[in-house]
C-alpha cells in the first residue's frame, strides 16, 4: 500500500511539473513573446528606413530646398566572412587594411547591428554593386536623403546638413553614426520638423545571413514618417536680387516685414553655394571654405557687431523725447561740429541751428552730442552712472545689446558696455564727456545688421516689433510658433515716433543725406550712416522702411569699406525696396543708373579679404 501511494505521488508530481512548464511556455510564446523574439533576434537583421526630409519653400511656395537620394553600404560586423574582405575591398577600391579599419569602427558602435561601412557610394559603383550585393550577406545598401538647393546663395539662411557627431549620437539616441542632420541655418533650427521619424524593417536571416522573409510577421516593423515641409518667410526673388547687388562687395542685407517680423531677405557677402556642402565632396569643400580668406562661412548679418554710425541717432532722439530732454522744436547749434574743450566731434556743412526733423535730414553730429549728454547728465537720476543704466534699459527694449531671438543659430547680441567697464577705464566718477562718441554710434557700441533692420521695423510700427523670424509656417497645418505672433513693446510712447518718421522721410528727398538715391513714387523713410573703421575705409550703412503709410518692408544694408552711407548702402537698400514693392517690373529698376553702378562696382580689390 505504501509503495502504491509513493508511486501515485511521483506521478502527480511529474504531471504537475509538466503542467507548470506548459503554462510557462504558453505564457512566454503567446501571452508575452518578448523573450522569444529576443532569442530569435540573433537570427534577424534590422534595416533602418529613412524618411524623406521635409522641403523648404519661400513665402510664395517657390521651392528652395529639396531632397536627393544618396546610398550607403551597410554592414553587420558579426556576420562578415573572411572572403568578403578580399572580394569587396577590390570592388570598392580600398585595401584590406582600410577594410579592417572600417569594419572595426562599425563593430565599436554595435557588432550585431548594421552601421555604415562605405558612405555616399558613387553612382557607377552603386549600380555595379547592386548586381552582386546578394553574394555578401553581411552587407546591404541603404538609401538616405541628402539635399539639393534651388538657389546658389542664401547659404547662411538655409544652412547645410552634416554627419552626426559622436557627441550627438550619445546625447540623442534617435541618431546613429553616419546619420545626416541639420548643422546650420534653417536646417538646424527646424531639424525636428524636417527630419520626420525613422521606420524600420526586421528580417529573418539564416545561418548564412540570407534574408528569409519578415521577422515575426512584421510585428516589429514601422513605417517611416516623412518630415514636414516648411514655408520660409523669405522672398527668393528678393534674395537673389540682393545677392546680385552685394555680390562684389563685403557686407550684408537684412529685410523684414515690420508688422509680422518675417524676414524677407538675409544676404551675406562673400557668400557660397550651399550645394558645395552636399554628398561626397562635402568635407573637402567645407575645408576649402573654412580657410578661404574672404570668410564666406561667416554670417555677418547675425554675428558681426558694427558701429551703427548715424543710424543710431534715431534711437538717441527717441530716448530724448521720452525722457523729456528734447521736443520736436528743440534746436541746437552746429559750427562744423561739437566742441568740448580740446575735443571736437566734427560735422559736415549744413544750416544751423536745426530742429529735430532737420537734424535727421542733415545728420547733424553736434545735435546728438547735445542730446546724449543731456540724457546722461539729467539731474533727476542723480549721477551719470544711474542715467547710463536707464539709457541701456531703453536700448534693451529695442533689442540692442541682447539677442533678438531670431530662429537661426549663432546670433550675436552686439556690443553695449555696462557701467563696470567705464569705471575700469575712466574711474568711478566717469562723466558724459568720456562717452560722447556713442551719441553718434561710435565708440563702445556695436549692432548687428539684423538689430539695425529691427530698429527700422520698430520705428515703422511706432514702438513695437515681433521677434524676427525666417519661418512663415510649418507643415500642412501651417503651424507658427507662438513667440512669432507676440508684440514686444519698447519703452518709447507711440506719440514720439511721428517726428522721427517725418525727419526720415526727408532723407531721400532733395537736400537729404541720401537725396540722390530716392525712388520716384515710393515714400522711403530712411537714415544714412557712416561708421568709422580703424582697419580701413569707413563702412557705408543705411536703414529704411517703406512706404511711409502701412510699411511693407524695413531694411538695413551694411557695406564694409563703402564710405558714406549714401554711396553704396542707400542705393542698394532703395533698389531692394523698389524690387519688393513694385510687382510688375519691366526692368531691374527705374533707377538704372543706381542699379548699374551697384552691380559693376567692386570693393574687393583693396579689401583685407581679397583672395588675391
Amino acid at each position: 500500500m505504501e509503495k502504491s501511494n509513493k508511486f501515485l505521488l511521483i506521478i502527480i508530481f511529474l504531471i504537475g511539473i509538466g503542467i507548470i512548464f506548459s503554462i510557462r511556455l504558453y505564457f512566454l510564446q503567446i501571452v508575452d513573446s518578448s523573450n522569444y523574439y529576443k532569442a530569435q533576434a540573433y537570427g534577424s537583421n534590422e534595416i533602418t528606413l529613412n524618411p524623406p526630409r521635409g522641403t523648404i519653400l519661400d513665402r510664395f511656395g517657390n521651392l528652395m530646398v529639396y531632397n536627393d537620394a544618396l546610398y550607403d553600404l551597410m554592414v553587420v560586423p558579426d556576420k562578415t566572412l573572411e572572403t568578403d574582405k578580399y572580394t569587396l575591398s577590390k570592388f570598392l577600391n580600398i585595401d584590406t587594411i582600410n577594410f579592417d579599419k572600417r569594419l572595426k569602427k562599425a563593430a565599436r558602435y554595435n557588432s550585431r547591428q548594421a552601421s555604415i561601412f562605405y558612405k555616399n557610394l558613387p553612382f557607377e559603383m552603386l549600380t555595379s554593386l547592386q548586381e552582386i550585393i546578394h553574394q555578401f550577406p553581411a552587407f546591404y545598401i541603404e538609401s538616405k536623403i541628402d539635399r539639393r538647393y534651388n538657389i546658389q546663395g542664401a547659404a547662411h539662411l538655409l544652412g547645410y546638413l552634416g554627419e552626426a557627431s559622436e557627441k550627438i549620437v550619445v546625447e540623442q539616441p534617435y541618431y546613429k553614426p553616419g546619420d545626416i542632420l541639420g548643422i546650420s541655418g534653417m536646417e538646424k533650427s527646424y531639424e525636428f520638423y524636417l527630419r520626420g521619424k525613422k521606420g524600420r524593417r526586421v528580417v529573418l536571416v539564416d545561418k548564412f545571413s540570407r534574408q528569409q522573409g519578415s521577422f515575426a510577421g512584421g510585428k516589429f516593423d514601422s513605417v517611416p514618417i516623412p518630415g514636414q515641409n516648411i514655408f520660409s518667410s523669405v522672398d527668393i526673388d528678393l534674395q537673389r536680387f540682393g545677392e546680385q547687388l552685394l555680390g562684389n562687395k563685403i557686407g550684408s542685407i537684412v529685410a523684414i516685414e515690420p508688422k509680422t517680423g518675417e524676414i524677407l531677405s538675409i544676404v551675406n557677402s562673400p557668400n557660397y553655394d550651399p550645394n558645395l556642402l552636399v554628398g561626397q565632396e562635402r568635407n573637402k569643400n567645407f575645408a576649402r571654405l573654412l580657410i578661404d580668406p574672404s570668410k564666406p562661412l561667416f554670417n555677418r548679418a547675425l554675428k558681426a557687431p558694427y558701429p551703427p554710425g548715424s543710424t543710431f541717432k534715431l534711437v538717441q532722439a527717441l530716448i530724448g523725447l521720452q525722457e523729456g530732454i528734447i521736443e520736436p522744436s528743440t534746436t541746437f547749434p552746429c559750427a562744423g561740429g561739437y566742441r568740448m574743450g580740446s575735443l571736437t566731434v566734427g560735422c559736415h556743412a549744413h544750416a544751423s541751428p536745426l530742429d529735430l526733423e532737420n537734424s535727421i535730414k542733415n545728420s547733424c553730429n553736434a545735435y546728438y552730442c547735445h542730446v546724449y549728454r543731456a540724457i546722461l547728465d539729467n539731474p533727476k537720476y542723480g549721477s551719470v552712472q544711474v542715467a547710463y543704466k536707464k539709457w541701456t534699459e531703453y536700448l534693451l527694449s529695442f533689442g540692442i545689446g541682447v539677442k533678438t531671438g531670431i530662429d537661426l543659430p549663432e546670433e550675436s547680441k552686439g556690443i553695449i558696455k555696462h557701467n563696470d567697464y567705464f569705471v575700469k577705464v575712466f574711474g568711478k566718477n566717469w562723466r558724459s564727456a568720456n562717452v560722447v562718441s556713442m551719441s553718434i554710434g561710435q565708440g563702445e557700441v556695436g549692432l548687428t545688421p539684423l538689430q539695425m533692420a529691427n530698429v527700422a521695423a520698430i520705428i515703422a510700427n511706432k514702438g513695437w516689433f515681433i521677434t524676427p523670424h525666417v519661418v512663415k509656417s510649418i507643415g500642412d497645418s501651417y503651424f507658427v510658433p507662438t513667440e512669432f505672433k507676440e508684440k514686444r513693446y519698447t519703452m518709447i510712447d507711440a506719440k514720439h515716433f511721428d517726428t522721427i518718421i517725418s525727419g526720415m522721410s526727408m532723407v531721400t528727398k532733395p537736400g537729404g543725406t541720401a537725396g540722390r538715391t530716392g525712388i520716384e513714387g515710393i515714400d522711403i523713410c530712411a537714415k544714412t550712416g557712416t561708421a568709422q573703421n580703424p582697419h580701413g575705409k569707413d563702412h557705408s550703412i543705411y536703414i529704411a522702411f517703406a512706404p511711409r503709410e502701412n510699411p511693407q518692408i524695413a531694411i538695413c544694408v551694411m557695406v564694409e569699406n563703402g564710405g558714406f552711407g549714401a554711396t553704396f548702402a542707400a542705393p542698394i537698400a532703395n533698389l531692394m525696396i523698389e524690387h519688393y514693392l513694385v510687382k510688375d517690373k519691366k526692368a531691374p529698376s527705374t533707377r538704372l543708373d543706381l542699379y548699374n553702378r551697384m552691380i559693376t562696382t567692386s570693393l574687393l580689390e583693396n579689401s583685407v579679404y581679397n583672395p588675391k
